[in-house]
């Protein structure tokens, strides 16, 4: 039993996010802020649910630890939420729309306490997603504001992994 639990132990100290280091890079980071996006789109209420889904995603990782104020903060996420585009995507025999795709692009900038900003792929911060159309118009607004959850959890793990990936050595 002792054995399993030592494998267990050597298994989980293995290949792993790493953004707490000791050091001067992005990896030496032990607290973020997340600031509430901008929006930039037609959409009331998209910033507030892609920065929850930031969030979420930093208490659900734990690494670095979550705070509210971004001046106690070692780095800071701002940024914007830019024009939703939704289009269709196929259509019935009467061309009646069937399925629309929304895509959700971010501007997000990431700087540390010295105000010096880490680099971030800003083509990594656009995800697109299907849903279904329907003639309830309340279906279809509900349909979109789920695609448009999804995608916002989508982008929120490749921001952690952006960070994690910043400095060299940031995957064990």
């Amino acid at each position: 039993m002792l054995r399993i639990a030592a494998v267990g132990l050597l298994l989980g100290a293995g290949c792993s996010y790493d953004l707490v280091r000791h050091g001067s890079g992005p990896g030496a980071a032990r607290t973020i802020a997340v600031v509430t996006l901008k929006n930039g789109s037609s959409q009331p209420g998209v910033e507030m649910m892609v920065t929850a889904a930031i969030r979420r995603e930093f208490l659900r990782r734990g690494v670095p630890r979550l705070v509210s104020d971004p001046a106690r903060a070692d780095l800071v996420v701002r940024g914007v939420v830019l024009p939703i585009e939704t289009l269709p995507r196929s259509f019935s025999s009467v061309v009646l729309a069937l399925e629309y795709e929304v895509r959700l692009k971010l501007d997000l900038v990431v700087q540390r306490k010295d105000g010096a900003e880490l680099p971030l792929d800003f083509g990594s911060f656009t995800e697109s997603e299907i849903y279904l159309a329907s003639s309830d118009v309340e279906v279809g607004r509900k349909n979109r504001d789920e695609a448009l959850r999804r995608i916002s959890g989508i982008l929120a793990g490749r921001l952690l992994d952006a960070l994690a990936l910043a400095e060299p050595g940031g995957q064990g």
